[in-house]
Order: structure tokens, then C-alpha cells, then sequence
């Protein structure tokens, strides 16, 4: 459950260090849960990578520490939030995932993402 202010740690290798909520787009109640796309500004940057500090990005959630139940009556949580820094077009910024990430990011269709990571739960 990522709301407005929230604080997630980079999934991936694009440079950010942390990254702010600024924004949940066409959700009602501003709340936005696994393989969502969300308005993050970078807090904090590496001088070498792909992201500015305080650059305005689109992050896919991968990972969020409140659980999400699935279909099949069980439930996957996580030990942080955490994001991906997505282009327009839904493709990773960077060029490695980071940690596991959820199987519904697949299952809403961020394939590319999928595959980059290590393990998928």
C-alpha cells in the first residue's frame, strides 16, 4: 500500500538512491499496491547513472511490504517497497533488476522486467 510520501528503495541499477511518491495517477483514494505505476522524484543520485537528482520519473512498484492476496487464496508480502524506473514505453531504465520481485508484475505485463530478475515469487 504506497501512498503519497512514500519513501521506496530502487529495485534497480538506474542510479537513484531513494525515491519519493509525488504521485498516483487514475487511482481513487491515491493508494497503489504491486505492478502499479506511480510519480516518483529521485532523492539522491550516482553522479554515473542513468537518473538526475530531483528528477520527476515513473517507477513500477515490485515490491511492497503490506500483502497482496492472489487468487488462489494466499498471500505474498515483502520486507520493503521498492520500485523500478520505468520509460514511456514500460521498459527498465536501468540494466539490472535487483532482489525478487512479485509475480504479478508479469502477470500485468512488464515482461522484460520479469526476465531481468533473479527470482520471481
Amino acid at each position: 500500500m504506497i501512498q503519497l510520501r512514500s519513501i521506496l528503495t530502487p529495485a534497480d541499477n538506474s542510479g537513484a538512491k531513494a525515491l519519493a511518491v509525488i504521485g498516483v495517477p487514475g487511482r481513487i483514494g491515491k493508494v497503489a499496491s504491486l505492478g502499479d505505476v506511480i510519480l516518483c522524484v529521485v532523492r539522491g543520485a550516482d553522479p554515473a547513472g542513468v537518473v538526475t537528482d530531483h528528477e520527476k520519473v515513473n517507477v513500477l512498484i515490485v515490491r511492497t511490504r503490506k500483502e497482496v492476496k492472489r487468487q488462489d487464496g494466499t498471500y505474498v508480502r515483502f520486507d520493503d517497497n521498492a520500485g523500478v524506473v520505468i520509460d514511456k514505453n514500460g521498459l527498465p531504465r536501468g540494466t539490472r533488476i535487483l532482489g525478487p520481485i512479485a509475480r504479478e508484475i508479469k502477470e500485468v505485463g512488464y515482461n522484460k522486467i520479469a526476465s531481468l530478475s533473479r527470482e520471481v515469487v
